[in-house]
């Protein structure tokens, strides 16, 4: 709870918590409204095409311009741009839609690595940038389990319009958190020495790891929906399921915060083979319990596996290079999310679904064994600790 006496975080996570919360307001509403316009399931499916496309495009030379500039006139200015790109959708048009989620797609591959590389220089590189980390996956648990079945149900009631307005004032909120925080020196002036092992090796080894697992983890959740309404009798139980997986989200927040005490190849090995004998044991169950069970351990330990590499890397790489680092992160992640929501879909109309599920699990399990033997030997906490002072809120970026 200490780092909670850190102003400028308190800041920061208010305003990443309630715009996280906008976005996942539509994240039924947006192809529930693209479904409705045009009755096409091609048309509602681009939807997720569009809001991958950026990251891919852009998502290292935003990287390289979010070292240069600085990172919180990054972060308020991606805000605002989002803001008004999901306005745009007012106009309510399929064409004007896409146009959105483009563009908020464009503030998002902007904003991402800005606050990633930031948070470090707020809370420093000891236990509280853990604690730093572990509270924003309690964030994201608690809004996964809250935002998706709450725009569902706003959506019913009040209408898409509605939706927009709610996510338009929290960007419009998290930009206003942001601006009252202290102006701190730029990336060039804030050179840290790496803490865990020599610049760009751990991050090599990393990087392929991260993606192979987050393919296989997007492959998997492809199949979750039909998977349930074939097995544990339907879209009521899938929602249990999902709620299951939320929850373990939060339980993962914990366990990330006990895993300094270990080191990073252990961590992540432990948590990749139990993420992947949760997804096992998830296909192969014929009873909504087990499921739910085995839903509760691929949430707690899938957290691990996202966000143990995340601090290792904001620990390990020189601060001025930190947002550069990130963004490619986020690009594989983004690739290998695509690459995976595409093949295990279609492996399962080739094959099987059992097939493609027990495949895409023995490839997360492979991973973690890989990972085991190549990442190098580190403790993931720092070598020594950073921590900064704290300050009073200063007057907005004019």
């Amino acid at each position: 709870m200490a780092i909670w006496g850190t102003r400028d975080f308190r800041f920061l996570w208010g305003g990443r918590a309630i715009s996280l919360l906008g976005s996942w307001l539509l994240v039924v509403a947006v192809p529930a409204h693209m479904y409705a316009l045009t009755g096409s399931v091609f048309a509602t499916g681009m939807t997720l095409a569009a809001e991958y496309l950026p990251p891919l495009l852009l998502g290292p030379v935003a990287g390289i311009l979010v070292d240069r500039w600085d990172r919180r006139r990054v972060m308020i200015t991606a805000d605002v741009l989002r803001a008004g790109a999901v306005a745009f959708m007012f106009i309510g048009t399929p064409t004007a839609i896409y146009a959105a989620v483009v563009a908020e797609s464009v503030g998002a591959v902007v904003f991402r690595p800005a606050a990633q590389a930031h948070v470090p220089a707020v809370v420093g590189t000891g236990r509280t940038l853990t604690s730093a980390n572990s509270w924003n996956a309690v964030t994201d648990g608690v809004v996964r389990l809250v935002g998706p079945p709450l725009g569902g149900v706003l959506f019913a009631w009040a209408g898409f319009e509605v939706l927009i307005g709610l996510d338009v004032a929290s960007y419009l909120i998290s930009a206003a958190a942001i601006a009252c925080t202290r102006r701190r020196p730029g990336p060039k002036a804030n050179r840290q020495k790496p803490a865990l092992t020599k610049p760009g090796r751990l991050e090599r080894r990393l990087l392929p790891l991260t993606g192979v697992f987050l393919a296989a983890n997007a492959a998997l959740s492809a199949l979750l929906v039909p998977f349930g309404m074939r097995n544990l009798g339907g879209s009521t139980q899938i929602g249990l399921v999902l709620s299951a997986l939320g929850a373990g989200f939060l339980a993962g927040a914990v366990l990330v915060r006990w895993s300094d005490r270990l080191q990073l190849r252990t961590v992540l090995a432990g948590a990749q083979l139990a993420t992947a004998g949760g997804f096992a044991l998830l296909f192969s169950a014929r009873e909504l319990g087990v499921a739910v069970v085995a839903a509760v351990v691929i949430g707690a330990f899938g957290s691990v596996t996202v966000v143990a590499p995340q601090i290792a890397v904001q620990r390990s790489v020189d601060n001025d290079q930190l947002g550069r680092v990130s963004a490619v992160f986020l690009a594989v992640e983004a690739l290998a999310t695509l690459i995976g929501a595409i093949v295990g879909p279609w492996v399962a109309q080739s094959v099987s679904l059992h097939f493609a599920a027990m495949g895409a699990a023995v490839i997360a399990a492979v991973g973690a064994l890989v990972g085991a033997v190549t990442v190098p030997r580190v403790m993931l906490p720092a070598k020594r600790s950073n921590e900064q002072a704290d300050s009073p809120c200063v007057n907005p970026v004019r």
